[in-house]
């Protein structure tokens, strides 16, 4: 039995999985499997991981279901206690597997494993800013509020996190019904985070590829099948970060429906939110109107390329 399994979902991306592959392939720990889980790839994806000699890895070939389908898959077919998901187009430094080892052994008894990560931009890196966590080098702890922690970037990011398998019997696997890029990740940290202790490692080990055309288009958000927040009322009503959370998650959808300019479903979800957990920022991108907002996206996605990060987060 290896000490980690690898979950890696594969849909179209012959760009991007051969050093993807790479990276895991290159961890200084080593003791591990790689399930690729083919989900219907129409490119020459599957064709170059086959390519890729290495005992470790395992590729299963799946029809199209989603990405929430194929991880699950992905878990089904582990044989490790303990699962460390890998998005296609992303990647690790050489030190992330033993470092969630560490992390692993210090704290046995959590649901959630989280590293910090950059987002990365053409060649531009971003850090992620983490409420409440401390900025020593290389701290390692429980995270005493997970969302109060991720006010301003999730402390779980797929790419960079670990969950013992034995935790999907208790609260379930990623939500199928949920469309990708639509919460399907953050729904499932929820559960797990209200449920169980929650370790983090400040130490950035992992990269979050913000490809142009990853971009997902505005003109798909209506078809999208976002997470259903308001299940989680009953607990925010005892939880004040937690409802924070909800709310600043419900002003991310309002601003994606406004951005495809439709202010039925945005107003949906200004609806229900509290304006007084959100920034000035925020409140006020909430009443800008559709074409003056798409304006000021084009303009944040270009002054990313110059490497300035503007975010109504912080």
């Amino acid at each position: 039995m290896p000490f980690f399994s690898v979950v890696i979902p594969l849909y179209n991306k012959e760009k991007h999985i051969k050093g993807t592959i790479k990276s895991v392939l290159d961890q200084s720990f080593g003791d591990f499997e790689i399930i690729i889980v083919n989900d219907g790839s129409t490119d020459n994806s599957a064709t170059i991981v086959d390519s890729i000699q290495d005992k470790r890895i395992l590729k299963f070939d799946i029809e199209n279901k989603g990405v929430c389908h194929a991880r699950n898959y992905g878990i089904s077919k582990a044989s490790s206690k303990l699962i460390a998901f890998l998005d296609a187009d992303d990647y690790w430094y050489p030190f992330h597997l033993s470092d969630l080892k560490k992390l692993y052994e210090e704290f046995p008894n959590c649901g959630l494993y989280a590293k910090a990560y950059f987002k990365q931009f053409e060649n531009v890196k971003i850090a992620s800013i983490f409420n409440k966590i401390p900025q020593t080098e290389n701290w390692m702890g429980i995270v005493d509020d997970y969302f109060a922690s991720s006010h301003i970037n999730c402390i779980a990011w797929t790419s960079a996190v670990m969950v013992p398998k034995s935790i999907f019997k208790d609260v379930g696997n990623f939500d199928e019904k949920i469309t990708m890029g639509a919460g399907e990740d953050i729904d499932l940290w929820m559960r797990i985070a209200l449920k169980f202790p929650v370790a983090f490692h400040n130490k950035v080990s992992a990269i979050h590829m913000l490809h142009a055309e990853n971009r997902i288009s505005n003109t798909n958000t209506n078809l999208r099948q976002f997470i259903d927040l308001d299940k989680y009322n009953p607990e925010s009503q005892s939880n004040k970060s937690l409802k924070t959370y909800l709310d600043l998650n419900r002003y991310s959808i309002a601003l994606q429906y406004k951005l495809a300019f439709n202010n039925k479903k945005a107003n949906d979800y200004i609806k229900n939110l509290d304006s007084s957990n959100l920034n000035w920022k925020q409140n006020l991108l909430l009443k800008v109107n559709s074409r003056l907002l798409k304006i000021l996206f084009q303009l944040k996605f270009k002054l990313r390329q110059k490497g300035i990060n503007l975010s109504s987060y912080r």
